[in-house]
């Protein structure tokens, strides 16, 4: 199961340092206004998704891809974010 996130990480970061022409992801890397559009109209999708209980699975996978790719583009790394969840614990 992780191994699909990773898999989607790694791929962004291949993708930003060799990129292939017409990449859906790499447009989302080179274009952080359409990368951060992308992101909140996934949000909202996957939110009016679960209200009307169609198509959660498929929201929330956009979710998670356009997340990474987001993440990716601004320099967020997932590495970090574990760091900074694993310092949360209680």
């Amino acid at each position: 199961m992780l191994d699909t996130l990773e898999n989607l990480f790694n791929l962004a970061r291949e993708r930003k340092k060799s990129p292939v022409d017409g990449s859906y992801t790499n447009k989302l890397l080179s274009d952080k206004s359409l990368s951060k559009e992308k992101i909140l109209e996934e949000i909202n999708e996957l939110i009016e998704a679960v209200d009307q209980n169609s198509n959660k699975i498929h929201e929330a996978a956009d979710v998670f891809y356009h997340l990474i790719m987001y993440l990716e583009s601004n320099d967020v790394k997932i590495e970090d974010v574990m760091e900074e969840l694993n310092k949360r614990k209680k």
